[in-house]
């Protein structure tokens, strides 16, 4: 693991840092891209990147606080500032609500900016998985006899930490602590691989599926799926049913992307700025 790339006197450089400001590099580039492909403003695509970044951090830190709300009580200032802590689906959710309103006022169907803009997101998703896994914060799995299970002992969050109040794994080891050395499921690596299989499908058919909207839809279950998925081997805490938080999300937002596209029906003639 290599939390911190370099410094530069006071300055830290850190991985995950580095590797969500390529994400948001990339899918940047590529929502461009399509906007020229679909004849629309390239400075809106501009504004939607920005928006996308600063909604992104505050949904995605405010949600951390909330699923954490007893520690940050006891240390607020701590939890809000400190550069860890993002959960994703708090920043998709504020993040959607803020383009939504913004390309609204800009007289632009929200669908049309969605289906532009889910092929660099997910993607972009899944090169910040890559930091969390050089940051070694917590995000990884549970611990594995497979071949390439993962070191995470000079991450930020180690396994001694990252597992302490999970018994039925603490109870398998001496003293009921787990070694820092111990090889861990690289969950966030698992996540990078489906999701450029997923960037992959949605680029290929982004100029093919009628009506606007579809593949966002797409997008939707197919993030939903990938992350139900992979925390079965992650020890998050279960809310209800045996699940996750993160896969009670992901399973609202399968069942909305589901919908919306058996609702989304292709018109007889399909004049959108997609078909051009």
């Amino acid at each position: 693991m290599c939390p911190t790339l370099f410094e530069i006197g006071p300055f830290a450089i850190h991985s995950f840092g580095v590797m969500v400001a390529i994400g948001f590099l990339i899918a940047s580039s590529l929502l461009t891209s399509e906007f020229k492909r679909r004849k629309l403003d390239t400075e809106i695509a501009g504004t939607v990147t920005l928006l996308a970044i600063i909604l992104g951090i505050v949904g995605s830190k405010a949600m951390h606080l909330v699923e954490n709300w007893g520690e940050f009580m006891a240390t607020p200032m701590r939890m809000a500032f400190s550069p860890g802590g993002l959960t994703f689906h708090g920043g998709l959710i504020l993040s959607i609500l803020g383009i939504a309103w913004y390309v609204r006022r800009k007289k632009i169907p929200f669908l049309v900016v969605a289906d532009a803009t889910s092929p660099g997101l997910l993607l972009a998703y899944g090169i910040g998985r890559i930091g969390c896994h050089l940051a070694g914060d917590g995000d990884y799995g549970f611990p594995t006899a497979l071949p390439w299970g993962s070191d995470y002992s000079n991450g930020t969050f180690p396994p001694s930490a990252a597992f302490r109040d999970f018994p039925e794994v603490t109870s398998q080891y001496p003293g009921g602590i787990v070694p820092n050395n111990v090889l861990c499921h690289p969950t966030p690596i698992y996540e990078t691989l489906i999701c450029a299989l997923g960037f992959w499908i949605l680029w290929k058919y982004r100029a093919r599926l009628r009506p606007d909207g579809k593949l966002f839809m797409l997008y939707l279950m197919f993030a939903g799926i990938e992350r139900f998925a992979v925390e079965f081997l992650r020890l998050n805490p279960r809310l209800a049913f045996g699940l996750s938080q993160a896969q009670l999300i992901s399973v609202g937002l399968i069942a909305a992307g589901f919908i919306g596209w058996n609702l989304l029906k292709p018109r007889q003639t399909d004049k959108s700025p997609a078909s051009l």
